[in-house]
Order: structure tokens, then C-alpha cells, then sequence
């Protein structure tokens, strides 16, 4: 993804979308005058690892592929590599950074069996999501019920629902709109743990919330 902090000129120096892609988060400086100054930044994800961008100018090429690498475009032909850092890219990026919307999250929450009731742990959770939704100027919250294998089809599906739709309740409760909020149930189509039918397993009995 790249953040234009100034007014773009001319066109995008990634020659490879895909790889582009594979960055969390890429940033570039593009300078408008006769001769280029662009500068990008290749940053770390949470877990500290990075994908990969191409830099290329008229044949010429830099790959960043570590956290901090970066590469300046001085003129057309010439690309430059170095090690940025932390505190640069604040300096440099930082409007940037500061606009940048928060990166989705996803919580789990686990059920006692055959019911919408959270185990005590996942209770203990839901002020914490709160937290985080309420953090964001517009956030969209996804909520997906499921189950183990225990029971028919028909029961799990009705089951998975209401296990989604009592998260969503908790969260309308301590104050988010419910228009922020969809839900779904799965059933047990989509386990966390595969087993036979009909065997009771924990971490199948769960929802999952995605915060964007």
C-alpha cells in the first residue's frame, strides 16, 4: 500500500503489484520538480516481519525486503537503497502515519456447550473489545457464530446465530450502534479443530469478531 505525503507526480515506481501487496505497509515520499526525489519506506508488520517491494527506475532496481529498508529515486535510472528506522520514518511519515486507519483485529470468545453462554474467560473479554471498537471513529464489526459437531445441522446453525447475536447484544449494551454490527452463524461448517461427528470440542464452540 503506498501513502502519498505529498502531491503524486508521474507514476508509481512498483513495477510489481503482487509483491507490493505482499508489504503491510509501504510508504513514499513523491517530489514534483525536474529532477525526481522519491523516497519509500518498506514497514514491519505487528509480528515484526515484511513482505517484499520492487523498486524500479529505467531498468534499474532495488528490492526492499527487511523492516526500515529503504530506496530513493534521485533521477530516472538512479535508486538508491539504505537502512531507515523507527524514529526516521515518524519524522518523515508521520501526517502520513497519523491518517493511516487502524488495522483490523480479531478477538475469539468461547461457549459452554450447547448454549450462548461464555465460558468465564471470554466473559472477562468483552469490556476489552469494547475498548478497541470504541477506539476507532467508524468501525465495522464483523461477528461470526460456530459450533462443534455435536448435534444436527439444522441445531448447530440456529446455535452458531445465537452465539453471534448475543456478542453483538453485549457489545449494543455497553454502547455500540448496532448499525456498526453484522452477524452470522456457520454452524460447524468451519472448525477450528477438526473431529468426527457428534465429539464435543471446546475450541469449536466459539465466535469470532473482527474489528475494522
Amino acid at each position: 500500500m503506498f501513502v502519498p505525503a505529498q502531491r503524486k507526480t508521474e507514476s508509481r515506481l512498483a513495477r510489481t503489484p503482487h509483491l507490493a501487496w505482499l508489504a503491510p505497509l509501504a510508504l513514499t515520499v513523491l517530489a514534483g520538480c525536474a529532477s525526481r526525489n522519491d523516497l519509500y519506506v518498506l514497514l514491519p508488520g505487528k509480528d515484526g516481519k515484511t513482505g517484499a517491494l520492487i523498486i524500479e527506475s529505467d531498468g534499474q532496481k532495488q528490492t526492499l525486503d527487511k523492516p526500515y529498508a529503504a530506496a530513493r529515486v534521485k533521477n530516472v535510472g538512479s535508486v538508491d537503497g539504505f537502512k531507515s528506522s523507527e524514529a526516521e520514518v515518524k519524522q518523515d511519515f508521520g501526517p502520513a502515519l497519523a491518517a493511516q486507519p487502524k488495522r483490523p483485529v480479531s478477538f475469539y470468545l468461547y461457549f459452554e456447550t450447547d448454549t450462548d453462554e461464555f465460558v468465564p474467560e471470554s466473559r472477562a473479554l468483552v469490556n476489552q473489545i469494547f475498548a478497541e471498537i470504541a477506539r476507532r471513529p467508524a468501525p465495522e464489526v464483523v461477528i461470526i457464530g460456530h459450533t462443534d459437531r455435536v448435534g444436527t445441522p439444522q441445531h448447530n446453525d440456529a446455535l452458531s446465530l445465537r452465539r453471534a447475536e448475543r456478542c453483538r447484544d453485549e457489545l449494543i449494551k455497553l454502547g455500540i450502534p448496532k448499525v456498526r454490527i453484522s452477524v452470522a452463524g456457520r454452524g460447524s461448517r468451519e472448525p477450528e479443530v477438526r473431529t468426527a461427528s457428534q465429539v464435543s470440542e471446546p475450541r469449536n464452540r466459539r465466535v469470532e469478531i473482527s474489528v475494522r
